[in-house]
């Protein structure tokens, strides 16, 4: 077995995801992705090799996996964005963005990998021995996440690592097993990782004030005392920073990383992002090459 920290799961990102025919681009992850495929059709590209799910899988990506995820139908699908192992720096990690492939500048973010820590293979499509308890182990752990208040992170860490036990006794060649641990969040905590798993996607205050179970313009004000800006100001200088990185560290075209980045059109991109930096972005991608 590989050495890593204690285990004890912190759950970053979790939603019940019932959702129209939908994808994710390409991302490597820094924490893990487990989904259950609650309803509906999904072809899941990792780390090079196709997977098809229906109903009743369950799937598991692993840090460092290359992951493309799409639905091809409506599709309910229940899942966690979560550490495994305890490490100091827990609360710095995010789901990664579209395009975010290169991760060295987040190394110390990268988890441990379960089968390099288990010694053993624990596979993309999971075998559970059991599959009802580890659908309602999961469920309970998305609905303890989505309840919200400052203890969302605890109440979901008990079926967390639960989850975790199960995956490792269910895939060990006879014998093996792990325990919990972990810090309540703020109330609005979850708001940097719930807009970097979703920041390709349009987003408005409404839908994150519905979220947080707040009207809009308390959500905006409590947003505003937590983080220092209006959420629209907050979400386009998370949108404008991702687009920096894949402008400096990626081939993508201009307009991939308008579409990666939430942008409508490469017109509306092009014009904040010039407004930000005082140079267009093809004008800063020229600036990384020479420097």
């Amino acid at each position: 077995m590989s050495t890593a920290g204690p285990i004890a799961p912190y759950v970053r990102e979790s939603d019940h995801a019932s959702r129209r025919p939908w994808r994710v681009p390409e991302r490597r992850l820094l924490d893990y992705l487990l989904v259950f495929v609650r309803r509906g059709s999904c072809v899941f590209t990792i780390d090079g090799r196709r997977h098809a799910f229906r109903d009743g899988d369950f799937v598991l990506i692993q840090p460092g996996s290359l992951c493309e995820l799409e639905g091809l139908t409506e599709t309910e699908t229940p899942f966690a964005h979560f550490d495994i192992f305890y490490t100091p720096d827990r609360e710095r990690s995010f789901p990664t963005r579209p395009g975010q492939t290169d991760l060295s500048a987040y190394a110390d973010l990268l988890q441990p990998r379960l089968d390099d820590v288990l010694g053993y293979p624990v596979p993309v499509r999971l075998r559970p021995r059991d599959p009802k308890r580890m659908r309602d182990a999961l469920l309970r752990l998305v609905d303890a996440w989505l309840e919200g208040g400052p203890f969302a992170s605890l109440r979901a860490q008990a079926p967390a690592t639960e989850l975790v036990a199960m995956i490792a006794e269910d895939h060990a060649p006879p014998g093996q097993g792990g325990t919990p641990k972990g810090e309540p969040p703020d109330a609005l905590r979850w708001i940097p990782s719930y807009l970097s798993l979703h920041l390709h996607e349009p987003l408005t205050v409404d839908t994150m004030a519905a979220r947080a179970g707040l009207s809009p313009s308390r959500f905006a004000a409590k947003f505003k005392a937590t983080y220092g800006l209006p959420p629209h100001r907050y979400l386009l200088e998370m949108r404008l920073s991702h687009a920096r990185e894949l402008l400096r560290t990626t081939a993508l075209s201009q307009e991939a990383v308008a579409a990666y980045c939430g942008f409508a059109d490469i017109h509306h991109f092009s014009k904040a992002f010039k407004r930000r930096t005082g140079v267009t972005p093809g004008a800063w991608r020229e600036e990384g090459a020479r420097s």
